[in-house]
């Protein structure tokens, strides 16, 4: 009987192990995943439920070296450009503003709450009829004075209104844009040109002008304006050239540290007391576990970082160049890890570089070779759509060229991929088809 009881509590305390050391690798898993905020956050709760954690953090001032802490600096302030007032707040100051207490006003406020994150107004005429028991004139006043609000565009019911709205509003514009967009729209999207020359006594090269004045506007109006507080992004590694020759380190600002209060500690065993002997004891190795994912989280993702700087070399010493053929798998081979852990190594982690600042899964692509197999020459999908691209800004714009002839021309450089993948490259890059690249004049 005895023997079974032993046996009973031998097997308990290993599957009790074997959930702490599951639990364990699950949270080490984790805090790879994090990225820098999302870790320092981790952290920080970690400090409130810990008595024995103290977290440091890095000011995000401090820096580098002065060229580091200058580039650092300024793509903090390029992530954060955007403005922290959100288009809501904005509208509502101009309300209070420019309008007096009238019922009109309160309209205008009532069609505030139904102005989505890009400046679009989500409810129809009758609709705000039905919910404010206001007649259509009021109704219409209220738009009216919404639609006359900054930014320009702010209150349309759909693209083409919001199209016509900054271009009422711009002095600058073409004479007959507004009347193109109020009467034509689906023609000049169609590219039926011919058709609005013919209703409108235009010559193409006039459409010409206006189609190029139009893609100038801005689709959404309202995206200049954030619905929550600005994102930063803080760098993990930091990339520099010197005399031909790379450099990777962590940027301080990644590494937040994590400090053991061993004198509280000590001060806790003296008590007589198993339970907080039992409490302080756990609390240390959960330290000890912390301190060890932090090791391996800043490891791994500086030497996933390393193979990068290793296998784009050009494209960091020589700029403009394009990034060579890299893959998880490859990377992970390299460093004898699983690929899911170099997965979570580059999403959310980025890089400072001379040519900007990234996240580390940019420089990762797959390889295009002959028919996209493993035969023949290979470069990366950024590679060959960079080609297309300048094919493609060299081209007579009178005369496009074609999809098909884009690959015939590739192939004389060894690269042979097909007219269907070429065109699915050339709308990744957002560029439209050669029927309707054509310009005239």
């Amino acid at each position: 009987m005895a023997v079974k009881q032993n046996l009973g509590q031998s097997q308990q305390q290993k599957q009790i192990q074997k959930l702490a050391m599951t639990q364990s690798l699950q949270q080490s898993i984790q805090i790879l995943q994090y990225n820098v905020e999302e870790l320092q956050s981790f952290l920080k709760q970690k400090e409130l439920e810990n008595p024995l954690i103290t977290v440091s953090v890095a000011d995000r001032s401090t820096s580098q070296s002065s060229s580091q802490s200058g580039t650092q600096e300024n793509f903090l302030e390029q992530v954060a450009g955007t403005s922290d007032q959100s288009l809501f707040d904005y509208l509502l100051e101009q309300v209070h503003l420019t309008m007096r207490e009238t019922p009109l006003r309160g309209l205008v406020l009532f069609l505030l709450d139904y102005v989505d994150q890009n400046g679009y107004l989500g409810l129809t005429d009758q609709e705000v009829e039905d919910k404010t028991g206001a007649d259509s004139v009021a109704v219409l006043d209220a738009i009216t004075l919404l639609q006359q609000l900054d930014p320009p565009g702010v209150g349309a019911r759909d693209l083409r209104e919001c199209l016509m709205l900054q271009t009422e509003n711009d002095s600058q514009s073409p004479a007959m844009a507004y009347l193109v967009l109020e009467e034509m729209f689906n023609q000049l999207v169609d590219r039926k040109w011919d058709v609005i020359c013919r209703k409108l006594d235009l010559t193409m090269k006039d459409v010409q002008e206006i189609f190029d004045y139009i893609r100038t506007l801005t689709p959404t109006p309202g995206a200049a304006f954030n619905t929550e507080a600005p994102a930063y992004v803080i760098p993990d590694l930091i990339v520099e050239v010197e005399n031909n020759q790379i450099h990777i380190t962590q940027s301080k600002s990644a590494k937040p540290q994590v400090h053991f209060q061993k004198r509280y500690f000590n001060q806790l065993l003296t008590q007589e007391s198993q339970e907080v002997t039992d409490y302080v004891n756990e609390k240390k190795r959960e330290f000890e576990w912390i301190s060890k994912s932090l090791q391996q989280r800043e490891d791994t993702i500086l030497r996933v970082g390393r193979v990068i700087v290793e296998v784009q070399e050009d494209y960091f010493l020589h700029p403009g160049s394009d990034l060579k053929p890299l893959m998880l798998k490859d990377v992970a081979r390299k460093l004898h890890l699983h690929e899911s852990t170099i997965s979570r190594s580059v999403n959310g982690k980025y890089m400072i570089t001379p040519n900007g600042t990234f996240e580390l899964k940019h420089f990762f692509s797959n390889a295009v070779g002959n028919d996209e197999s493993s035969d023949g020459a290979q470069e990366s999908s950024d590679s060959v759509k960079s080609k297309i691209k300048k094919i493609i800004d060299a081209e007579d714009k009178t005369k496009p060229i074609s999809d098909a002839k884009i690959a015939l021309t590739l192939a004389k450089d060894e690269i042979n991929i097909s007219r269907r993948t070429v065109a699915k490259y050339r709308e990744g890059l957002g560029i439209a088809s050669s029927s309707k690249r054509k310009r005239f004049g």
